[in-house]
């Protein structure tokens, strides 16, 4: 199982953005160090605690001062901008990470956002399937473009224009070869959209607010989706995000992990719990559940894993027991109240948490 980090980011409403921008490039820098397999970085343009608006622009930064962790868009939001657009952004930082990008997607859920854009009535699930079939449209062409698909908005062409002789009218294409990895984020139980992805060859990641018992039917609609491309799933291609806090000592994995009032852990899913208010039942074990009962301390309670290294081990395990087997454990990253710990639990998800868990596998 590979580790993999997460990051909204989400930070407290009062930081200065420009410390809080260092310091989440200070975590994908140490990420690297540690040896994590891929860094995701979320984006929204009307939120002040989550402080991305670019994933694109912020990852860039990391490209020199990174190594071997893949940098991933987590996510695009294909809704936002134009695909012309979109597909020459991310050819363009694909050839300047030379591959090591993956390229995470959405329709972008802000309802802020929307509006801010003018696109608050429309289908933003529609917009993201019209706009990634242009993206790859235009990957998988030649100049001249002209790209005119059924029940889609959005038509490209450059012929009446081009001058290919001098290489007017061509487009970027990606380092890698036709096209990066592409993930996407699954936050509903039962999202169909995990079909789709499954037949379109895009791998799903699993919120880190969902609910373990929910987060299980991801892997049988996508292996779904599989089978209905005449292909196999392979569980190395699915990501499952967790909140998770290690410490050298049960207090301190207590009390900064969840119990003291400015724990990052518990800002974080007090947010989320605020956020999600419409789209509560990820939260419910069951449809009939009250929506009073899920309280903060009841979502910390199924979503937060935490403590020593020995029960962040049993914890990860307990959780593989409920989803099946999973390639890539995402740790999400949280605002660095206390550096020193933030710091001292990546190493130890690295150098010993993920060791030992693996071994268990294994065995």
């Amino acid at each position: 199982m590979k580790l993999g980090m997460f990051m909204m980011p989400l930070h407290p409403l009062d930081r200065i953005p420009a410390q809080t921008l260092r310091e989440d490039r200070e975590a994908i820098i140490l990420a690297d160090e540690l040896g994590f397999h891929d860094a995701f970085v979320g984006e929204h343009l009307t939120d002040r605690a989550e402080n991305v608006t670019s994933s694109l622009i912020f990852l860039s930064s990391l490209i020199p001062v990174t190594k071997q962790i893949k940098l991933a868009s987590g996510t695009c939001n294909l809704s936002h901008m134009h695909p012309v657009l979109i597909a020459n952004h991310v050819a363009m930082f694909d050839q300047l990470a030379e591959g090591r990008f993956i390229f995470g997607v959405s329709p972008g859920a802000l309802p802020t956002d929307a509006e801010a854009l003018g696109i608050l009535k429309e289908d933003r699930s529609k917009l993201f399937v019209e706009a990634i079939d242009v993206i790859l449209a235009i990957w998988d062409g030649e100049a001249p473009y002209d790209i005119d698909l059924p029940d889609n908005r959005f038509k490209v062409s450059t012929r009446s224009t081009m001058r290919l002789e001098i290489g007017m009218g061509h487009m970027a294409k990606p380092y890698q070869n036709r096209r990066p990895e592409i993930v996407g984020t699954v936050v509903a139980p039962n999202s169909k959209g995990v079909v789709a992805m499954g037949q379109r060859d895009f791998h799903p990641l699993s919120a880190n607010f969902l609910l373990s018992s929910w987060v299980k039917t991801h892997w049988d609609q996508y292996a779904e989706g599989k089978r209905l491309a005449g292909q196999v799933a392979n569980v190395s291609d699915w990501r499952v995000a967790r909140s998770i806090f290690v410490a050298d000592d049960e207090h301190t994995a207590r009390k900064y992990g969840r119990e003291d009032t400015n724990s990052p852990y518990r800002f974080y899913h007090k947010q989320m719990r605020t956020k999600l208010q419409k789209r509560i039942e990820v939260f419910k074990e069951s449809p009939d559940q009250s929506d009073e009962s899920i309280t903060l301390d009841y979502v910390m309670d199924r979503l937060h894993i935490g403590g020593t290294v020995d029960s962040v081990v049993d914890q990860i395990l307990a959780l593989r027991e409920v989803t099946g087997d999973f390639g890539e454990l995402v740790y999400a990253n949280m605002d660095w109240v206390d550096p020193a710990l933030a710091k001292r639990s990546m190493v130890l998800m690295a150098e010993q948490v993920m060791p030992r868990v693996n071994a268990a596998i294994k065995s």
